[in-house]
């Protein structure tokens, strides 16, 4: 997969994602505004170690805890130079936020 952006912002959700492969390889290429997230499930691992940073923030939230399995790895080559990468779990419900609940992992 390649993302190219500027002045502009894309969202990869994964957390319905029925995954065949154990990696997925994102190619991208970030410059000023062009911002990239990334919502993952417990075991989609995010891993930023190929990528080329020039400047930019890369906010990596794990979904899950270390003992948890790795069902699919979104591995990002390429640079940032001046967008924004984040990769975190998905935001609890209105309802969920309000009871102080976690989002449940069978959704």
């Amino acid at each position: 997969m390649e993302i190219r952006l500027m002045f502009g912002e894309a969202k990869l959700d994964f957390t319905h994602a029925v995954t065949i492969h154990r990696t997925l390889h994102v190619d991208v290429d970030l410059r000023i505004g062009g911002n990239l997230t990334l919502v993952t499930r417990p075991g989609i691992v995010v891993d930023t170690d190929d990528l080329e940073r020039g400047s930019g923030d890369i906010k990596i939230r794990p979904a899950s805890g270390p003992d948890t399995a790795t069902l699919l790895r979104v591995q990002l080559t390429g640079r940032s130079r001046g967008g924004d990468i984040v990769a975190r779990p998905p935001r609890r419900e209105f309802s969920e936020w309000l009871r102080r609940t976690a989002r449940s992992s069978g959704r």
